[in-house]
């Protein structure tokens, strides 16, 4: 390596970034074959073979600007600390470059963003190279219901890396998750509004960081919900992930809700990788509700992450009573009655309408309305599961001002925080909320608390199980550390296997 392209599938596979890092320090490789590198692994993987179908495009100017990092290295003028390193983005952040920003939809095909997102300004401020797009559930999964996780009308359908065709793969960045698991890049950047990096990251067997909401600027991110959308990494350790989260933490001069982010602004997450965490830690299991959900093996794999809890020093709270969100479960997961969506279908058409309101003029989209009859006039290619979400958002009265939206934000921010969360977190004196897999992942972000999810293992039933950390508001830290210490102890993250060379 270091002298030419170098054409080994595996030579990229399961390196973190910081092993990444080294062997460019080293002279060991170039940028330039990283990014190689992953491109053949994409080829291979992703397009052909399995054909997972995580990568909706690549970026161009990949190799080019790799080549540019690598004259920047022999120069010594790092620019930051992601200096060289290939990461994808989904396909619903900005990007102003040569490749297309569509939120999986046939109706932005042709919409090339006019400037960067402020994350990837970020990104690019630290030295990353965007590789490519990264496919998504069309619309970040606000389309339709019963809609299939990671299906676009414009990429099709993402499979999981451990199970194409068999297993879930979750949505709605289930494109960035699966390349990040499938290591056909460094890492994976996704957005959630409820559970968006935390499900597929999961079922990815990645490490999957949801932050709390004004860490990281929504501009020139296609938006969904005011007050529950953010972007996050989506990467194979925490390491990794911790990483990525300061890079991505900025106040934004346009965007107002990261006010608060100028206090961690360029803090380094990764001082917070203590082995030793879990050691007098008190964690909250939520097993009510959602632990039936696992199959036998799957539950299997759970009990026994719980004893490495316990066997780093973790006491745990086995289950946490009086969750209130946790008798709501399973309607909370389906959409089907309790907590309503009230709130997404309100910001989304004020939201979505902003957006499209600057997209370019030849369009055939520039409102929510427009892109209901779009999809009407196009329904062969665009409706496959239909347009339930969209056609209920477009029926709201666009201003945020109705007795309706009020009261159902109002009950999102006492049942999911001050009833659930913040009653659990103060009465059991906890330092943290486990639960299963991605099961409570709409709790904390109805809220925009953080969460944390980390691999537990593998079930031949449902895939790869994962336990998920929660914390209140700008407690990554805290949450780094446990997970951390909870990783370390159990290093249970094995590549997916793919029979190509």
């Amino acid at each position: 390596m270091g002298n030419g392209y170098f054409s080994d599938i595996h030579v990229v596979e399961e390196k973190t970034i910081s092993e990444l890092l080294t062997l460019l320090e080293e002279g060991a490789a170039t940028s330039k074959e990283l990014v190689l590198a992953y491109l053949e692994r994409i080829a291979k993987i992703d397009k052909s073979g399995p054909t997972l179908n995580s990568i909706a495009e690549i970026n161009p100017d990949a190799a080019a600007l790799a080549e540019v990092r690598d004259a920047q290295r022999k120069k010594g003028e790092i620019i930051g600390p992601l200096h060289g390193i290939p990461v994808v983005i989904k396909d619903n952040i900005d990007s102003g470059d040569k490749m297309h920003t569509t939120a999986g939809s046939i109706a932005l095909r042709d919409h090339y963003a006019g400037e960067d997102a402020f994350v990837v300004k970020k990104l690019k401020a630290a030295g990353a190279i965007i590789l490519g797009k990264a496919n998504l559930t069309e619309w970040a999964n606000f389309i339709a219901i019963g809609m299939r996780n990671g299906f676009s009308s414009r990429g099709g359908a993402v499979l999981n890396c451990y199970g194409p065709g068999r297993f879930d793969v979750g949505g709605s960045s289930s494109g960035p998750a699966v390349a990040a698991g499938a290591n056909l890049a460094a890492c994976g950047i996704g957005t959630e509004t409820s559970g968006s990096i935390i499900m597929p990251a999961a079922l990815a067997s990645c490490v999957g960081i949801k932050p709390s909401i004004g860490l990281i600027s929504r501009t020139g991110i296609i938006p969904l919900s005011f007050t529950q959308d953010t972007a996050g990494p989506i990467c194979r350790t925490v390491e990794d992930a911790a990483l990525m989260l300061g890079v991505l933490v900025g106040e934004d001069e346009k965007d107002p809700i990261t006010w608060f982010a100028k206090d961690w602004e360029g803090h380094d997450y990764t001082q917070y990788l203590d082995r030793d965490a879990l050691k007098g830690a008190k964690l909250g299991f939520l097993r009510e509700g959602y632990f039936e959900r696992l199959d036998e093996e799957g539950a299997r794999i759970v009990e026994s992450a719980l004893g490495v809890l316990k066997n780093a020093g973790a006491k745990i709270v086995d289950p946490v009573k009086n969750y209130k969100a946790a008798e709501m479960a399973p309607v909370l997961i389906s959409m089907k009655g309790g907590l309503d969506v009230n709130v997404l279908y309100h910001e989304f058409k004020v939201a979505l309408n902003a957006y499209l309101a600057r997209v370019e003029p030849h369009l055939p989209v520039h409102s929510l309305r427009e892109l209901v009859e779009f999809n009407l006039a196009n329904k062969e290619t665009a409706l496959k599961y239909g347009q339930a979400h969209l056609e209920k958002a477009d029926l709201t009265d666009g201003s945020l001002a109705s007795l309706e939206y009020f009261n159902s934000r109002m009950q999102d921010e006492r049942v999911c925080g001050e009833e659930s969360i913040d009653r659990a977190l103060d009465e059991y004196g906890l330092d943290a909320l486990v639960y299963p897999n991605y099961y409570a992942q709409t709790v904390a972000a109805r809220v925009g608390y953080a969460s944390i999810t980390v691999p537990a293992g593998y079930s031949s039933g449902i895939g790869p199980v994962s336990i998920t950390f929660v914390g209140r508001k700008f407690d990554e830290p805290g949450l780094i550390r446990l997970a951390y210490a909870y990783e370390q102890a159990s290093k249970v993250r094995k590549p997916p296997v793919f029979d190509v060379e």
